[in-house]
């Protein structure tokens, strides 16, 4: 009798709808108490919660773009067609619980937030905001931060992958 391994899916799946859950809990709070282009403090820190919108895609591109439906349209499939894929994925790798797994459900996490909110509402909200010395990082949120650790787990487990020796 063969060993079926136990799936491991609803475990990302419970990881993404986390992260989905956080990024509408911290996008409403900042929509609701803090005024556009506001921030609570005045003072400059290393981090702050501010309130800004994005119509673009990451770092704010195609933003000021002479048809912003266009490319609010075009983000939305885009990032589905994408979110389509790595849940494929992750559907396919659901028996195991590794690092690419928990990328892929944090990368899935995160499109699924942008999306629901170019769709809802035309644009993105950003809030988290960044200072290092003079430098100051684009604005950004729970699901961008998702993505983008995602991104880099997906990386880091392929440069930690060993390749086996063939003979």
């Amino acid at each position: 009798m063969k060993l079926v391994a136990p799936r491991r899916l609803h475990w990302l799946l419970t990881i993404s709808a986390v992260i989905i859950f956080l990024d509408r809990l911290t996008k409403t709070w900042v929509s609701l108490r803090i005024p556009l282009g506001g921030d609570p403090a005045t003072r400059q820190h290393a981090l702050r919660i501010t309130h800004w919108t994005n119509e673009g895609a990451a770092f704010s591109l195609f933003a000021n773009t002479a048809s912003p439906n266009m490319v609010r349209w075009a983000l939305i499939c885009f990032s589905s067609l994408m979110a389509l894929i790595v849940l494929f994925l992750m559907v396919r790798l659901g028996d195991r619980f590794t690092l690419t797994t928990i990328a892929l459900a944090l990368v899935f996490a995160g499109a699924l937030g942008n999306i629901h909110d170019r769709i809802a509402y035309g644009s993105v909200v950003d809030f988290i905001e960044v200072h290092i010395f003079s430098y100051h990082f684009p604005d950004f949120n729970i699901a961008d931060s998702s993505v983008v650790t995602g991104a880099c787990l997906l990386l880091l487990d392929t440069l930690l992958t060993k390749k086996k020796p063939t003979h």
